[in-house]
């Protein structure tokens, strides 16, 4: 009889619901005249802006009398008196088109590509660094021009004084490179005249202007000094011709012998590591190292005072001042590290502040925002913005970039650097603790929550502590906090004598944590109230957008969960070049669907959802190009900066 209670469990729930489903729609929620009764479907706290209840079905027509009860009529913008103004006065939009043309040639061409030199130290980055500042002047100076031409239609706008705070930005780091330029040419200056340097115009090329001289300078300071130059050395091409002679005598051994030998690289004048980075790997790692016996430049010879007949060169005073200078040397180097870093994020994020400009830009021009429509139109212009970067740079991830930090779906090639979802985990975890309290402005004190401030301080706090949970997740110490119930099971003598074996999915990140929390605002936003159709078809569009990203990511993860990544090279898979793909078009789409746009659709007639989907897929599709010319460009520039790789299949 087990069996039979066990369907029973299933057949009870599932008659249940069938029957819930089947039966018909009650009628005591209406009068004798068929209208909602008011003490059952009453408005929501908080929600009288909205002119209809939200258990009413959407509009499908236009209530111009209900808009104009809670919002201003809108009022004449740039637009409206550049191309619908019939009164016949002189109009100059073709100076707004060039100032809109000039500053993206200078965010979106010359700053990307300069950005990109300047990785490689390429001799073209000051070149686009003035090509940047003259595309700049040209879109200011039409600018200044179309306003002495154009009455004031914005009163209080911020589109300008934004502008200026980020050109001062891009100021701060053109001083900042003129005066790193002035102190390598005041260094450069100083060692001609005490002798250390010969003038040479390639030379100073190099070092002043292209800073590639700066790196060998200070890698080979590191390691002078540490190998003593005692007169009874041997050369270095003796050395070598001795050790080709021991080659020599050791082929006449068995060749399981000399399989058994220990084979240790050989470091000397002749090698071909003899460039500057293999220097400082030699310095810093200590590889194992061929020892010659005939040398007395050992460590025995470095280090050892019996055998040094200065012993104050090598006592231990000078030790530890050594020890001291490097330590010194160290922490230099760290904060240097962290200065580039700063430097680097600061003069990326500029590219995304051009594309803040043309946000506001347009607002400022075609007139909206204003009034009782600020609150709406700035959340979906800000998350809307997030969400279309956001998906750029996924799909700049996937092309390639950020593959030195193992970002790229790749073997990350060095070692301690953070996970791309920790990063996400950050930027969710920032969004949602900022947001959270953003619901609420506007409300007086004392306000109730209305059901929308619910649904979306609810999301925010959602990003906040899922957020939270992906960054510990991607902590590495966490992680072994996690595996110490298995680890102390191990007994007590297995412990010191072998390493335990990690699991091959610890190569990688798998983190699904970032796009559930896309995924589940997609799914919530296109379920989401709205009062005419059109725009619950819109919010449904991105809504599904959002959760396409986060179903193909998790597919990203299952598969690469299957098998992880053992290249350093970029694995690109599939599925995140649609992921990005939909979630920059879900982002656009997202701005696309504020309150002020949708009613000015429907009120010229473009409220069709197949004309504001293929806008967002073209633009999406543009600035999909844009990113991979950008990364291949960057990618073209490094190939051509150092050897050739030859790479062979690992099927």
């Amino acid at each position: 009889m087990r069996p039979q209670w066990h369907a029973l469990l299933f057949l009870v729930p599932a008659l249940a619901g069938a029957f819930a489903l089947a039966a018909p729609p009650t009628n005591d929620l209406r009068d004798a005249h068929g209208s909602p009764r008011e003490d059952v479907l009453v408005r929501r706290h908080g929600d009288d802006h909205m002119p209809m209840d939200m258990h009413a079905a959407p509009l499908t027509v236009l209530n111009e009398t209900e808009i104009l009860l809670f919002h201003a009529p809108t009022p004449p913008s740039y637009y409206t008196i550049d191309f619908e103004d019939d009164s016949g006065a002189a109009r100059y939009p073709a100076f707004m088109a060039l100032h809109i043309v000039f500053m993206c040639l200078a965010f979106f061409g010359a700053l990307p590509v300069g950005i990109a030199l300047r990785s490689v130290k390429h001799a073209w980055h000051g070149f686009s660094v003035v090509l940047f500042w003259a595309f700049v002047t040209l879109g200011l100076a039409c600018n200044g021009i179309y306003r002495k031409l154009t009455p004031n239609m914005y009163e209080g706008q911020k589109h300008g004084s934004q502008g200026y705070f980020f050109l001062f930005v891009a100021a701060a780091i053109s001083a900042l490179d003129l005066i790193a330029l002035g102190g390598r040419l005041v260094s450069y200056v100083k060692s001609i005249r005490n002798g250390e340097e010969r003038f040479a115009l390639k030379a100073c090329w190099n070092t002043v202007v292209l800073d590639r001289e700066a790196a060998v300078r200070a890698e080979a300071a590191e390691y002078t000094g540490l190998v003593s130059e005692e007169p009874g050395e041997f050369e270095a091409a003796e050395l070598k011709a001795r050790e080709l002679e021991d080659d020599d005598a050791a082929e006449a051994e068995p060749i399981h012998v000399r399989r058994a030998q220990f084979m240790a690289p050989i470091d000397t004048a002749l090698s071909p590591r003899s460039s500057t980075e293999d220097h400082a790997q030699w310095v810093n790692n200590a590889p194992p190292r061929a020892v010659y016996p005939q040398s007395a430049n050992s460590e025995r010879t470095v280090f050892d005072h019996s055998h040094s007949p200065r012993g104050s060169v090598h006592s231990d005073e000078t030790l530890h001042e050594n020890v001291y200078a490097s330590l010194k040397s160290s922490r230099y180097a760290i904060f240097k590290k962290i200065g580039r870093g700063v430097f680097a994020t600061v003069e990326r994020t500029l590219v995304f502040a051009g594309y803040m400009q043309v946000i506001t830009g347009t607002v400022i021009y075609t007139g909206g925002c204003r009034e009782n429509y600020i609150n709406g139109c700035l959340a979906h212009l800000i998350k809307g913005g997030i969400f279309w970067c956001y998906g750029l740079a996924t799909f700049a991830r996937f092309l390639g970039a950020w593959s030195e930090l193992g970002w790229a779906w790749n073997r990350a090639p060095i070692a301690n650097a953070p996970s791309c979802e920790f990063v996400e985990s950050l930027v969710i975890f920032v969004y949602g603790a900022t947001n959270t309290w953003m619901e609420r402005f506007g409300a007086k004190p004392g306000d109730p929550f209305t059901t929308k401030q619910v649904q979306h301080i609810s999301i925010a706090v959602m990003f906040w502590f899922a957020g939270l949970v992906g960054m510990g997740i991607e902590s590495k110490r966490v992680r072994r906090w996690l595996a110490a119930s298995s680890t102390a099971a191990l007994p007590w003598g297995s412990r010191s004598q072998e390493a335990v074996a990690e699991p091959p999915s610890y190569i990688a990140s798998f983190n699904p944590f970032p796009a559930l929390c896309i995924g589940i605002t997609g799914a919530a936003m296109a379920a989401h109230f709205q009062e005419y159709l059109f725009q619950v078809q819109i919010h449904q569009l991105w809504g599904n957008l959002l959760t396409a990203f986060a179903v193909l990511r998790c597919v990203t993860y299952f598969f690469l969960w299957l098998g992880p990544p053992r290249s350093i090279l970029p694995s690109r898979p599939p599925t995140e070049a649609l992921a990005s793909f939909f979630l920059a078009c879900g982002g656009l789409t997202f701005q696309f669907s504020t309150e002020e746009v949708t009613i000015a659709a429907m009120r010229r007639g473009h409220d069709d959802m197949m004309m504001f989907l293929n806008v967002a897929v073209a633009v999406t599709c543009l600035a999909c190009c844009w990113t991979l010319c950008i990364v291949a460009f960057k990618g073209w520039l490094k190939s051509h900066g150092q050897k050739t790789v030859q790479f062979h299949s690992s099927a």
